[in-house]
């Protein structure tokens, strides 16, 4: 759970959306849902085709919290192919064979070698955005991966990465939750700040009013992370992944006035990591 002496309000949620970056319709989205919805934090693809253009909007946006969506699974790398050619496809991109892959990352150092050169090239992207950096996540949730997390943790100490996703989820399958465990178990050693559960896996692409007044309904305590893929409106899918994807109902979710007053209602404290780190700070002070 987040590290913390002092309680903080019962309910705490972070609102996300991943693949900032990903499409200017996903920049526009994230961009309304901040101004008129309940949307508090996005996720940047720093390799991303409109990734610039994200960028530009979260300088317009002081209050959004932009963290660093790693790219490492199904999607565009920042290094050039030359640089990092055992992670790459012939289109300069990752596969998205996650099993194969984590066993080469678990045990070829040549290619463990070329996955950190990538993973810093990502954060010291990041870094030359001026954004402060809120939180880390992996596409597809490759930092369950020992590796891939432990990677990240080193590389993240030299960019100030103090807060990270936990994917842990109440209906995640039995066989995970030891394995979850593992991880929070690292973050907490490693003194990295993480939400106490997320709401998004099971529902992902279909996070629609109806699901999320269905999860504010029955909303734990503690800090919790609901993420999600916004887009507005527009000609064919994103990406091949996403053809089922509902990103136009994900975002008329985000705006809902019914989601704003169920929110309200379960009294639960909106913001970013960075908003949750301040908040252990001031009550770590109060109870001193």
């Amino acid at each position: 759970m987040m590290r913390r002496e002092a309680p903080l309000s019962q309910r705490t949620l972070i609102i996300t959306a991943d693949d900032f970056g990903l499409h200017e319709r996903v920049n526009e989205a994230v961009e309304r849902a901040h101004l008129h919805g309940v949307l508090t934090a996005a996720s940047l693809m720093v390799a991303a085709p409109a990734a610039r253009d994200a960028v530009a909007r979260a300088r317009r946006l002081p209050d959004l919290r932009v963290g660093l969506h790693l790219v490492l699974a199904d999607g565009a790398a920042l290094l050039p192919r030359e640089a990092i050619p055992a992670l790459l496809d012939a289109h300069g991109r990752f596969g998205d064979n996650m099993v194969r892959d984590g066993v080469r990352f678990f045990f070829l150092p040549q290619v463990r070698k070329q996955l950190a050169l990538e993973i810093r090239a990502q954060f010291e992207a990041f870094s030359k955005t001026g954004l402060a950096l809120d939180h880390v996540n992996t596409h597809k949730h490759f930092h369950l991966h020992p590796t891939v997390l432990g990677m990240i943790i080193e590389i993240g100490r030299d960019y100030g990465m103090r807060a990270m996703r936990l994917p842990c989820e109440s209906r995640e399958p039995f066989w995970l939750k030891p394995w979850i465990g593992l991880v929070r178990d690292r973050l907490d050693r490693e003194g990295i700040a993480h939400n106490d559960y997320v709401i998004g896996i099971a529902d992902t692409g279909r996070m629609t009013e109806g699901v999320l007044l269905d999860r504010l309904a029955r909303l734990p305590d503690g800090v919790g992370e609901i993420y999600c893929h916004p887009a507005v409106e527009g000609e064919g899918a994103l990406t091949r992944g996403m053809r089922d994807y509902r990103h136009a109902d994900e975002l008329a979710a985000l705006l809902s006035p019914r989601v704003q007053a169920a929110i309200e209602a379960a009294g639960a404290t909106r913001g970013g990591f960075a908003d949750v780190f301040h908040m252990t700070h001031e009550r770590r002070v109060q109870s001193s």
